[in-house]
């Protein structure tokens, strides 16, 4: 094995793994850094669910290695994995995923109670995520009685109120209109800045892909490299074979 660029805290090497037999990742390799926006950005069926699961240690690839702040997530097991998930990523599905008894803030806040945080502040941290997100009115509400756009924001809030070192987002705007869409992005990309986040976002959308502060393109499960959405895709291209 070879250990990562000390200024990524993501690191991918080779990266291979099959669905049933369908290839769905072919020799990714890439780098992010820290604090970074990097945007996966491809067609449906181009790996990008794929990558952020082996990234993310929700998957174990294949072939291949992926770091971690110089830690090899590809070697641990599925207890360091799930504890690595728990403690230090955060994740957005394209649908928004809550648990049904629960209410929108705690929803939001089952991150930090499973870390043993306070019942105090755990609802503190959460009702403030759901004020930046607008839908603090509907904080004791239940997930049946919100809105599907109500409910995506409620999952992006408990995907950033444990301040992640990073944050998977698997196309989280998928299910959202445009005024929601716009909104979800902002407070993403402001989380990101204000709280040095790194985030790792998949989509198969242009114009959200153009948010980032740098693009990686898939096609097949491969790099592509053909492909320039913002001008900032060298560094990996050059660094990394593929």
């Amino acid at each position: 094995m070879v250990a990562p660029p000390d200024n990524d805290v993501l690191w991918a090497r080779s990266l291979h793994h099959t669905h049933n037999g369908s290839p769905a990742l072919s020799g990714v390799s890439l780098g992010v850094r820290e604090g970074e926006i990097l945007a996966v950005h491809g067609p449906r069926g181009s790996g990008k669910t794929t990558l952020l699961r082996c990234l993310s240690g929700q998957l174990v690839p294949q072939e291949g290695e992926v770091w971690f702040n110089s830690a090899p997530v590809h070697t641990m097991g599925p207890v360091q994995r799930e504890r690595l998930r728990r403690d230090r990523f955060g994740w957005i599905d394209p649908q928004p995923v809550l648990v049904p008894e629960l209410t929108a803030w705690e929803n939001a806040a089952l991150p930090l109670l499973l870390r043993g945080c306070s019942h105090r502040a755990a609802r503190s941290a959460a009702l403030e995520w759901l004020e930046r997100l607008d839908i603090g009115t509907c904080a004791t509400r239940r997930p049946h009685a919100l809105l599907q756009a109500q409910r995506q924001r409620v999952a992006v809030a408990r995907a950033l109120v444990g301040t992640p070192t990073v944050l998977f987002a698997d196309e989280p705007t998928a299910p959202l209109h445009r005024a929601d869409r716009s909104l979800v992005l902002r407070t993403l990309t402001a989380a990101a800045r204000s709280h040095r986040i790194t985030v790792v976002l998949a989509t198969h959308d242009a114009e959200v892909a153009a948010l980032a502060d740098r693009t990686v393109a898939l096609l097949d499960g491969r790099r592509d490299n053909s492909v320039h959405l913002n001008g900032a895709e060298g560094r990996d291209a050059c660094s990394l074979s593929v």
